[in-house]
């Protein structure tokens, strides 16, 4: 495999994107739009070509549809495909309104994919690991990363919204031996079983090496033993938000690997995040490295 600094692992999906609905329908409704947009989505797409984009050497370790593998090459993006011949592609249909968004998935392969991803992480060499997707076996996942740390590897994980697994026992061992966890303000509180932001992010001080929460259009902050930083979001005119979150990882992690100090990274990741949101889908408002004058 060719050397590069970022794997992004987790699940893909060609994702079907209905945007401007006045409104999310309600049961045995229907409602139409005349704007839509589809092409490659998940969270470790978005966070790969959003790191690529910005001159980061990344691969992908993911199930591809043949026309989302090719997407991501053309995006500069090294691709570990693990989806055999004759496993379908996971599908997603995005219903997006102005503010909110709602979603049905066909999962195809991504349900066979957690022992691959597992094997084809042990014998990664890059600088940084991504995780993006929801670990059934935490225990498992934490042997993953502690191996990878004796290997002089990296490690992050964006879990996204699951309640299963922040009933797993083994959730806190896996986030301990993290070196960043990425948490959006509602999974803050999930994760961490209580009600308030607040008190999540004084649980994370403790319980993660470094918690990376993002607060959507107040920006984001970076909470760890020693650090306490917070950087606003800057304001955009929004069309889709469909993996923002994503979007920020990658501006994150690129900048993370330059070496940046905690203040520029959360800048990077809030600049990346907001600008993916005034087009649609998950790549289209992915900027690119700005060049140097």
């Amino acid at each position: 495999m060719a050397a590069v600094d970022l794997v992004a692992v987790g699940e893909a999906f060609e994702d079907l994107v209905f945007l401007g609905l006045p409104r999310l329908p309600r049961l045995g409704e229907e409602v139409k739009t005349d704007r839509f947009r589809q092409g490659p989505g998940g969270g470790a797409v978005i966070t790969a070509v959003a790191a690529s984009r910005l001159g980061t050497r990344c691969r992908i370790v993911s199930g591809l549809g043949d026309g989302a593998a090719d997407v991501l090459r053309r995006e500069g993006v090294d691709v570990h495909n693990l989806r055999r011949a004759n496993e379908p592609h996971a599908i997603t249909a995005a219903l997006s309104t102005k503010r909110d968004r709602s979603f049905v998935t066909f999962n195809g392969v991504n349900g066979r994919l957690e022992s691959r991803f597992a094997a084809a992480a042990r014998r990664e060499s890059a600088r940084h690991l991504h995780f993006a997707f929801y670990p059934r076996d935490c225990r498992r996942w934490e042997r993953v990363v502690v191996a990878a740390r004796r290997r002089g590897i990296s490690t992050s994980w964006d879990f996204g919204w699951n309640e299963g697994l922040a009933r797993d026992p083994g959730l806190a061992g896996l986030v301990a031996a993290l070196d960043y966890v990425f948490l959006n303000e509602k999974e803050a509180p999930l994760y961490a079983r209580c009600r308030r932001l607040e008190r999540a992010i004084e649980h994370w001080r403790g319980a993660a090496r470094n918690a990376i929460v993002k607060l959507g259009p107040r920006g984001s902050r970076w909470v760890a033993d020693s650090i306490d930083v917070s950087v606003p979001a800057p304001p955009v005119e929004v069309v889709d938000t469909t993996g923002a979150g994503d979007a920020f990882d990658g501006g994150f992690l690129a900048t993370l690997l330059r070496g940046a100090e905690p203040a520029a990274c959360l800048k990077e990741g809030n600049r990346v995040g907001a600008l993916s949101t005034r087009k649609p889908g998950g790549l289209a408002g992915l900027p690119r490295a700005r060049r140097r004058r």
